[in-house]
């Protein structure tokens, strides 16, 4: 109908965009190459989007982006990686108001404080990564003519199955991963992923390397206790794991090639976390040297 078909007085009607909510792996935004997807509501019950239900190879695809981005990132000065998690603080924040909208359909109370929090944890553990081994590592006393020094070193690929809070929990699991120079394979909140992927996108359009932080949507019962048997994989973060008979399933997994594994308590994410997860995944590496003469 064109403009002057239209009955006087009636504005005419726009379509919205509505926004495609894909995976992100290795820097990229496929879709899951299943085909797959499953209806994400409000907490209302209405719907508000169809999410990528990630399969196993999904999974593998995102480790082997964790893995190939792993050597560039570990190798990166710390000061850098700080550089890096203060720009996406920044790229967060710059986007507050469509974050405070999403957290708000998902029934998160004062989303804005929400946010808020969320950028200043990122702030925070930017200012972590070039201090952490100071704390973490030590010049040992030996009986002997040799220095004995023992330094942190990141343990390699890291699973992270989310909490249900997400976003300040999303980014309190992420953020002390790749502080210390690990990379990760994230499954989102099952229940509330759509914040998940609009992080990806501040990740995407930051410095972030691609394959640091890989994010998959969908099940968390399918695809956890895949990763934690997954051999390439070196650690894994039961957080988001509430069913305890998975974690107990995934810790069996892990067991299999010796990865290490959290599986913390109830978690407040609004309080100090603390230097414990900028810990539980790093390795220590002792040297010695014989002192001169």
């Amino acid at each position: 109908m064109s403009k002057a078909e239209r009955p006087s007085g009636r504005e005419p009607v726009r379509l919205a965009v509505r926004k495609t909510y894909k995976l992100y792996i290795g820097g990229a935004f496929p879709r899951s190459e299943s085909g797959r997807s499953y209806v994400v509501t409000s907490s209302k019950g209405d719907f508000l989007a169809n999410a990528s239900k990630a399969s196993r190879k999904d999974a593998r695809d995102a480790v082997s982006a964790a893995r190939k981005a792993f050597g560039g990132w570990s190798g990166a000065t710390p000061y850098n990686r700080g550089q890096i998690l203060y720009r996406v603080a920044e790229m967060l924040e710059s986007r507050r108001a469509q974050f405070v909208a999403e957290l708000a359909e998902t029934g998160t109370k004062k989303a804005g404080d929400v946010v808020d929090a969320a950028v200043d944890r990122l702030v925070w553990y930017a200012g972590w990564t070039d201090k952490i081994a100071s704390v973490a590592g030590a010049t040992n006393p030996v009986a002997g003519p040799y220095f004995n020094v023992s330094s942190p070193e990141p343990t390699g690929v890291v699973a992270v199955v989310a909490p249900d809070e997400p976003l300040l929990g999303l980014v309190s699991v992420i953020a002390p991963v790749i502080a210390t120079g690990n990379t990760c394979v994230v499954i989102a909140s099952e229940r509330a992923p759509l914040p998940s992927i609009t992080l990806a996108e501040v990740l995407a359009t930051s410095d972030l390397p691609g394959g640091v932080v890989n994010i998959l949507t969908g099940s968390v019962k399918e695809i956890a206790p895949w990763l934690a048997a997954h051999m390439d994989v070196n650690a894994i973060d039961l957080t988001g794991v509430a069913d305890p008979e998975l974690a107990v399933r995934c810790e069996q997994e892990a067991a299999e090639n010796l990865k290490r594994v959290l599986r913390p308590a109830v978690t407040d994410w609004s309080a100090d976390p603390g230097t414990k997860r900028l810990t539980a995944f790093l390795e220590t590496k002792t040297v010695w040297h014989p002192t001169g003469v």
